[in-house]
């Protein structure tokens, strides 16, 4: 079982898919999600994307740089929204970020977010990368590795890997486990490529899932065989 995570997922969890805003149904199964979860003690880390609310690089009128900025904004009205439905729904949450000093949001420092892992409560890692030109894919391996995760699971709409997409060819081979090396060679878009490059050089093992499934996450930190787990060697 999986100590301390790292969950990455879309805005889509909080609108549904294709979606904007949020709808409270989806809402409150992520919050039943993570519950079971925590009542196992384990240590959760979230980055969550904005792409219910807008997508930075969508604004093409936009030069890149504000438009990243913008879509990291995006991540802290998340990061705020979900942190006050967790709290009214008796999950302990922090939102730690370094791109904005509103009251609700504390600055990432190391040894602050040890304390929050031991006295209880979710720390949803907001701002992406605090830098554009960054998706939360690399904020999410990132974050992971400051946490020192065992691993980041990338919460999605699939329930894997496969070699070709799924939904088009009915004869799409979905992988149990790749290595690094394995996922590069066949050329398989997992995460991009700044964020899969970070896991790799620090061997932060990868698990892609399809976090719709209800109990799919709790099977995951139990590590039963869902989804495809990424890993060194």
């Amino acid at each position: 079982m999986y100590k301390r995570i790292l969950l990455k997922l879309s805005g889509e969890v909080l609108s549904g898919e294709g979606e904007k805003g949020f709808n409270h149904e989806n809402i409150i199964y992520l919050v039943d999600e993570l519950k079971k979860i925590l009542e196992y003690g384990t240590n959760m880390g979230i980055v969550i994307g904005a792409g219910n609310l807008f997508r930075g690089r969508e604004m093409q009128e936009l030069s890149p740089t504000i438009a990243d900025q913008i879509g990291m904004l995006g991540t802290v009205i998340n990061a705020l929204y979900l942190k006050d439905i967790f709290e009214k729904n008796h999950l302990r949450t922090v939102v730690v970020s370094q791109v904005t000093s509103l009251p609700s949001i504390r600055p990432i420092h190391y040894d602050d977010i040890n304390l929050y892992f031991d006295a209880g409560y979710v720390v949803i890692f907001a701002g992406g990368t605090s830098n554009p030109f960054f998706t939360t894919d690399t904020a999410a391996a990132l974050r992971a590795v400051e946490m020192k995760a065992d691993i980041l699971i990338k919460g999605t709409k699939v329930d894997g890997i496969y070699d070709k997409d799924p939904k088009k060819y009915n004869d799409a081979k979905k992988f149990n486990m790749l290595t690094f090396d394995e996922a590069i060679e066949k050329g398989l878009k997992i995460m991009d490529t700044e964020a899969f490059s970070i896991c790799k050089r620090y061997d932060m093992k990868i698990l892609v899932m399809d976090f719709f499934k209800k109990g799919n996450l709790l099977s995951a930190v139990r590590e039963e065989n869902v989804g495809t787990l990424v890993v060194p060697k």
